[in-house]
């Protein structure tokens, strides 16, 4: 059976996260597995942390509380992270998808995503956590991480959820974009929505040749593809596309280049992340 493993972390995209899990599972008839992470709490001292002024005695019984304190810290992280699970449980029942499971798990996120994944066929992710209203011009601190070490589709939800009728698939003809094409055509979460396929760049037969494969490709799959090759940059005409075809959902590769060239001229696919208010859906 299909199954979808879906981060919740009590944000407010937690709940766009539940509605985006619930959408796509009903329609591919999938199960989904909700995920919340609770790091791993580094000791909070040891003797040498503390100054020479304090006296052997004091030492001790300050160790003493400090690790009472992380025990009961620990167990309130463990007693919220069961509510937020609980919570995103009834959502889920309620938006009428059959079989739900709830893990709590102890460690690094990005190291239980790829166990949980293993046996999964996507990825659910909010676009930020927990101080998203803080950091609303920033990323998910975690979320690049988890796109980049995932083998299987992640798809970030946007802020609120909103009916799809509609997707557009960014294509630029690299290994990414066309697993997203192979993809969409197989997939039942897409059957029966309205089919945009973009390629970005100089219009020229190679482009051109690489734009109708594609389209064959859904059109194999019953799609009627609306299919267009445009000049510019590609986050602007990407976004631009969104907001004229009123576009619900964006599918593309995710990634292409190294961190070190990332961080030399940038990355189209954070850039879409931050500016794009419908979810992506990311193929490595």
């Amino acid at each position: 059976m299909t199954k979808f493993v879906a981060l919740v972390d009590g944000s407010i995209y937690s709940q766009s996260v539940c509605d985006h899990a619930a959408w796509a599972a009903t329609r591919a008839g999938a199960s989904v597995e909700l995920l919340h992470v609770l790091g791993r709490r580094a000791p909070f001292g040891t003797p040498s942390d503390l100054s020479g002024a304090v006296g052997l005695g004091a030492r001790t019984s300050l160790l003493e509380e400090l690790a009472e304190l992380d025990v009961a810290r620990a167990k309130l992280a463990q007693k919220q992270g069961r509510a937020i699970l609980d919570d995103a449980t009834a959502i889920l029942e309620k938006d009428g998808v059959a079989s739900v499971t709830a893990q709590l798990r102890i460690g690094d996120l990005v190291e239980e995503v790829a166990a949980s994944e293993a046996d999964a066929d996507m990825v659910m992710v909010g676009k930020r956590g927990e101080a998203a209203d803080f950091a609303k011009p920033h990323l998910g601190s975690n979320l690049e991480r988890i796109v980049r070490s995932s083998v299987k589709p992640v798809f970030v939800a946007s802020r609120a959820f909103k009916p799809i009728e509609r997707f557009l698939i960014a294509y630029d003809g690299g290994t990414s974009a066309m697993k997203a094409v192979d993809y969409v055509s197989r997939s039942p979460i897409f059957a029966g929505l309205e089919c945009h396929l973009l390629t970005v760049g100089a219009e020229d037969s190679e482009a051109a040749k690489r734009l109708e494969d594609a389209r064959a490709l859904l059109g194999g799959a019953g799609y009627e593809v609306h299919a267009k090759l445009v000049q510019g940059q590609a986050e602007a005409v990407i976004a631009r596309e969104v907001e004229e075809a009123g576009i619900g959902l964006v599918v593309m590769g995710a990634y292409g280049h190294s961190r070190i060239r990332t961080l030399i001229i940038g990355s189209t696919t954070s850039e879409m992340l931050r500016a794009c208010k419908v979810p992506i859906l990311l193929f490595r």
